[in-house]
């Protein structure tokens, strides 16, 4: 059998999944590698089969060095002919790309002249390229844009107060975690009664990256972040939402230079930066009885969502359906409760035992707003897509 290997490049870690082609899609095993770059890199995978579960250290300085473990453990797995093609989550594909695409050598050319759009991401999205081509040049790969869904925003969501001929450049609003709520969209599709899908819903994604989007009529007409995945609301090491004027002061007072700035703002602010020990809600939630920093993380946290989810209901005229994925939001019932305490003016009534428990839906029977609580899977929705580009409509299409 041929398979889809789905590939989900961070800055510092890959995730994978490997789906064997057919009507649906059937998945052989999934995984991580963590910690790219840093000491105590860990490769994880959890398959069908008993030999495909296990976690171990390997040596990995970049990008390339810990997809080239994965690509020799999958061809000791099943052989070097068992890829039938690789589907790769792009963040950032610039003014140029967001429709899901073969991957040219042009395309690569293009998006090393994009980087600046995206240094945390693109880069290492690069170089996983190069690495699966460089091990196997005639397997086809495909790029799936995580801006696409956020592509037909209207301009009034999408364009930036500044001068206008940047606009002409590519400097605009973009809005990220495109692959996650497209996949949640059509879940909400599937698990809603024919006819009755929401006009008017709000996706809560909430990770280590976080974001929220507003959905009117299955298009999304904005969202939270925006020129940069930087953008939007407080995240595990990234600040969200700043005063530009910062970058000017610390440059005055502290001579900080925009590499540092941007260091600063990716990797040390966020959680991490508030609370000072911690950018894992769960770590945070534990210390928050006993450190001030800690418990003022969470509430900064949760009152910018809160804010985040009254705006977005108000561009969209009401509200339907509230949607939490992502790992705080699927995972951590205390987040949701904080962040849906005091909306019942827009009709959000949370019933806090089926929230307790993590329910599909956690919003009491008399809520005028359904909040359901909801699993994203970014893996499956690229391999999904690689299958619509390269036409793979039933088993053995590659055969």
């Amino acid at each position: 059998m041929k398979n889809i290997l789905s590939i989900n490049g961070g800055s510092s870690s890959i995730k994978f999944a490997l789906y064997e082609i057919g009507e649906p899609l059937r998945k052989i095993f999934k995984g991580s590698i963590e910690r790219i770059g840093l000491p105590k890199v860990t490769f994880h995978v959890k398959g069908l089969e008993i030999t495909d579960n296990f976690s171990r250290s390997i040596l990995a300085g970049d990008h390339a060095k810990a997809v080239g473990v994965l690509m020799d453990w999958i061809e000791e797995r099943m052989g070097s002919d068992a890829l039938a093609t690789v589907g790769h989550r792009v963040v950032h594909g610039g003014p140029k790309y967001s429709e899901p695409q073969l991957i040219t050598k042009e395309m690569i050319d293009d998006l090393h002249q994009f980087e600046a759009f995206d240094p945390e991401h693109l880069p290492q999205e690069i170089q996983l390229v190069r690495a699966f081509h460089h091990r196997f040049p005639d397997i086809p790969q495909v790029a799936c844009f995580d801006t696409a869904f956020h592509h037909d925003m209207p301009r009034v969501a999408k364009v930036l107060p500044i001068p206008r001929r940047y606009e002409a450049q590519g400097v605009r609003r973009y809005g990220f975690h495109g692959l996650s709520y497209a996949f949640l969209m059509q879940e909400l599709v599937r698990l809603t009664p024919e006819g009755g899908c929401p006009s008017r819903v709000i996706f809560v994604h909430l990770g280590s990256g976080a974001s929220l989007a507003a959905v009117k009529d299955g298009k999304s007409i904005d969202t939270s972040m925006g020129f940069t995945p930087s953008a939007g609301l407080v995240m595990g090491t990234r600040c969200g939402d700043l005063d530009p004027g910062l970058n000017y002061y610390l440059a005055r007072t502290e001579k900080m230079t925009v590499t540092q700035f941007q260091h600063m703002v990716n990797h040390e602010s966020g959680l991490l930066g508030i609370s000072e020990t911690s950018s894992d809600m769960q770590d945070l939630l534990s210390r928050e009885s006993d450190d001030l920093r800690a418990r003022e993380a969470i509430e900064i946290f949760c009152y910018q969502a809160k804010k985040w989810v009254g705006s977005f209901s108000a561009v969209l005229g009401g509200l339907d359906t509230l949607v939490f994925a992502g790992g705080i939001g699927e995972n951590v019932p205390t987040v949701r409760s904080r962040i849906c305490g005091g909306l019942s003016y827009l009709g959000i009534e949370l019933e806090e035992k089926r929230n307790a428990g993590n329910e599909g839906i956690i919003s009491t029977a008399g809520s005028r707003v359904v909040v359901r609580v909801m699993h994203t899977d970014e893996e499956l929705m690229i391999a999904s897509t690689v299958c619509r580009v390269l036409d793979f409509k039933k088993e053995g299409a590659l055969l």
